[in-house]
């Protein structure tokens, strides 16, 4: 499963964030871009001690500074669904398409019939 497939599912539901530095947040994702920049709303951030909370109407996290995400289950089920039925509904499509011969394009592999391939001329001679 890609993370950035499962982070788009899950824009709008609650998760927790923990950073490097050990501060977790708490809060429902609103928007995340393709570097795992994060935004949440309704944040509690915690003190990596675990004594200190702070509430924030919306923050902005850097991806680069995360260490993990926690989510629901039942949106892993959910994201692992969808990406099956897609996969699936991709396999039917190319059913009912002609096969493909060689893997190179339609020139039939690499079964000789062009130029010679290197320097040319005799092996050895040094030419």
């Amino acid at each position: 499963m890609l993370p950035l497939s499962l982070l788009t599912a899950a824009q709008s539901k609650p998760m927790m964030v923990e950073l490097k530095n050990g501060e977790s947040f708490n809060g429902h994702l609103v928007n995340c871009d393709n570097f795992m920049n994060i935004t949440l709303r309704e944040v509690y951030q915690t003190h990596p001690d675990g004594n200190k909370f702070w509430k924030c109407k919306e923050c902005y996290i850097r991806g680069s500074t995360i260490k993990y995400l926690r989510m629901g289950d039942a949106l892993l089920d959910q994201v692992k669904q969808e990406q099956s039925r897609a996969r699936e509904a991709g396999r039917g499509a190319r059913a009912g398409a002609p096969p493909q011969r060689g893997g190179f394009g339609q020139r039939g592999g690499m079964r000789g019939g062009g130029p010679p391939r290197g320097r040319g001329g005799p092996r050895g001679r040094g030419m």
